[in-house]
């Protein structure tokens, strides 16, 4: 799926979003270098894993020394990803929505816009699993704030989407309200169901943090406004 163009086109390049881009499957090439047992080690130290997190509250000095770690990870687990299909469908929704979100907010903004989106849906799923000694990582948290910033700054943007019949594939134009308020709900119905049947869906099962993705979604939302999404655009 692509966006079309609106009546507010891009006007500059996004180099922030392209930077994320490159980052994040730099990061995945070294993890295909990785024999399984260290990939799991590199999993388990930069990855979230929530009940060390949860661990780690109980320190008093939970800021410094190893503990430190528990809470870096909820940035570094952002460029970490499980698998091609993973990183490639994370990437392309960071290339359609991200860029107008970078031109709207200023790179520095849009910077700390993604990174507290993806801490505040880490935290999110965190809050619905704390003992889980799986590990969680990806950019679909950060990812789903900016699409929950999208859609109510370009609510109207038209959404080229891929839809299969069959053998045949067509294609149809979605509202971005629409596209995207329709996978929110899917995300918050399958973070619903998760609460009752942990052992096949969500991240107890090690597949999708549901969770996290609405999280990000509805935190992209808010914080958004709060860092200039309807101001006029800086130059940065």
């Amino acid at each position: 799926m692509v966006p079309l163009k609106d009546d507010n086109p891009v006007r500059i390049t996004p180099y922030l979003t392209y930077a994320i881009i490159a980052i994040n499957i730099l990061v995945f090439l070294y993890e295909i270098t990785l024999s399984p047992q260290d990939l799991d080690t590199f999993f388990r130290t930069w990855a979230v894993v929530p009940a060390e997190l949860t661990r780690s509250f109980h320190y008093s000095s939970g800021f410094a020394g190893e503990k430190a770690a528990e809470w870096l990870t909820l940035i570094t687990s952002q460029f970490m990803h499980a698998g091609l299909a993973h990183v490639g469908g994370n990437m392309l929704y960071l290339w359609i929505f991200g860029n107008n979100l970078e031109e709207q907010l200023g790179r520095v903004r849009f910077l700390i816009f993604y990174l507290a989106c993806g801490v505040l849906a880490s935290l999110t799923q965190w809050y619905f699993a704390p003992l889980s000694e799986i590990p969680s990582l990806g950019a679909s948290g950060a990812i789903a704030g900016v699409m929950g910033a999208y859609i109510i700054r370009y609510p109207k943007v038209r959404i080229l989407t891929l839809i299969p019949l069959g053998i045949f594939i067509t294609t149809i134009r979605i509202p971005a309200f629409i596209f995207l308020g329709i996978w929110f709900v899917q995300q918050a119905f399958y973070g619903v169901a998760s609460l009752e049947v942990t052992t096949n869906v969500g991240m107890e099962s090690g597949g999708i943090a549901y969770w996290a993705h609405a999280g990000g979604f509805v935190f992209g939302a808010v914080l958004g406004p709060l860092l200039g999404l309807f101001n006029p655009r800086p130059r940065l």
